[in-house]
């Protein structure tokens, strides 16, 4: 079995990561770096693994979190599917079965909150991971005067809590946000359809999705 560590050594892998990180840097968006793919990687194993998944399939969850921005390197317009294409076509270099190939593709594909809806575990799983990583790390380093909302957003989260209740069936991202920087109604302008993602998300996996902000329990 294809794992993580093997998708992770893979020089195509590491180079469409960082290009993809680049292309971003380049049009102002925040960062999806190694560190970000990194993070969503292990989530989005830890959410299958804490809700007694097998370990296949906690392992290709990780590995879909692990490539799921490669479609950056392309454009952020419809990244999620050229990152499903390419996606593809490198685990079958690497060879890797078709059908665990498809359902990395399939999650892959319908990751990004435009396009996509939660279409198996594996897909879920990388949603609420993906959509949970908000924090002032992800802020490129520029003057404060040039963030635009999302630079503002990113940055007012001073800590984030991601939590799994497999007795209780709920997941939990819990935000501090420095509202001196960001009103918390900037957090919803900006990131409605991603919360609302994850909220159908959490639902595939028969989970309820809870969001606290400063303390306050919005979901």
């Amino acid at each position: 079995m294809i794992t993580l560590e093997d998708v992770k050594n893979n020089p195509e892998v590491i180079e469409l990561i960082v290009g993809a990180d680049r292309h971003l840097a380049a049009l102002g968006f925040t960062e999806h770096s190694l560190r970000h793919v990194g993070i969503v990687a292990e989530r989005s194993g830890q959410i299958l693994e804490e809700l007694g998944y097998p370990k296949d399939r906690v392992e290709l969850a990780r590995i879909a979190g692990y490539l799921h921005d490669v479609g950056n390197s392309i454009n952020r317009k419809n990244h999620a599917q050229t990152g499903a294409l390419l996606a593809y076509d490198i685990l079958k270099d690497m060879g890797m079965d078709v059908k665990s190939k498809v359902d990395i593709m399939m999650a892959i594909g319908n990751h990004d909150e435009a396009t996509g809806t939660p279409v198996s575990d594996i897909s879920a799983a990388l949603i609420l991971a993906d959509k949970s990583e908000v924090h002032r790390d992800r802020v490129v380093e520029k003057p404060k005067s040039g963030f635009d909302i999302h630079d503002r957003v990113n940055y007012a989260v001073t800590d984030a809590k991601f939590s799994i209740d497999a007795v209780g069936r709920k997941v939990t991202l819990d935000l501090t946000i420095d509202t001196n920087i960001c009103a918390i109604l900037d957090y919803f302008r900006i990131f409605m359809d991603r919360t609302m993602l994850s909220k159908y998300a959490a639902k595939h996996l028969n989970l309820w999705y809870e969001l606290i902000i400063n303390n306050t329990k919005l979901m």
